[in-house]
């Protein structure tokens, strides 16, 4: 997977313990691959920027910000840890449900926080670039397709002199740990579009392609 070899195995095998593990070291401390999530998401993102900035020498700067919020979201992470084989490799007692949600996104950018660590920005910014970007995106169709619902309702509102307004709440399912979001949107304090999601960003995008719809419909 990685095309070369490891220097430091232990961190690899962190990367593949998600918190839903709920491992712990010898001293009590919980084992996962939090941390190394956090740092593989920041290097994820600088990896993603330089790339567009040298292959889009003409793109200006929220064209590439759009475009790496499309590839480093966390449904194409999921998609893309698919495609490379993560999920094979993390902790087989792992729960399943909506506790390990996106458990293979996250584990990739910790993947690439272990490649950083072990041998450095360059390397994992070649295995990112050869191994996944230029086999499992298609940075043409990335380009053509615009999913910022959102952005897309409040240029319309604008152009339209409408006022908009973002209701959002976090909700939480007796079952599962983790909250969900609902968010309405309201056009001239009229509701106009009710959306769903694991973050409130994520509602708030869903509500704003109902809406659209709704406009459009008018």
């Amino acid at each position: 997977m990685l095309g070369f070899l490891p220097r430091n195995l232990s961190l690899y095998r962190l990367a593949f313990i998600p918190k839903s593990a709920l491992q712990k070291k010898p001293s009590g401390n919980h084992l996962n691959n939090e941390r190394l999530e956090y740092l593989g998401d920041a290097v994820l993102d600088a990896i993603v920027a330089d790339h567009l900035f040298n292959r889009f020498p003409e793109g200006d700067e929220g064209f590439m910000t759009k475009l790496r919020a499309r590839i480093v979201k966390r449904k194409t992470l999921d998609y893309l840890a698919t495609q490379i084989g993560i999920p094979e490799m993390i902790n087989p007692g792992v729960a399943t449900g909506s506790k390990s949600k996106h458990i293979y996104g996250n584990a990739l950018e910790a993947f690439i926080g272990a490649i950083y660590l072990d041998r450095g920005y360059r390397a994992a910014k070649k295995f990112f670039e050869k191994k996944i970007m230029n086999k499992h995106i298609d940075l043409v169709q990335l380009v053509q397709k615009d999913s910022d619902y959102k952005s897309k309702i409040i240029e319309w509102t604008q152009k339209n002199r409408v006022e908009i307004a973002f209701e959002s709440k976090e909700e939480h399912a007796s079952r599962s740990k983790s909250p969900s979001f609902v968010s309405n949107i309201l056009l001239n304090e009229e509701e106009k579009g009710t959306g769903r999601g694991d973050s409130k960003k994520e509602a708030e995008q869903q509500a704003a392609k109902v809406a659209l719809k709704n406009i459009h419909k008018v």
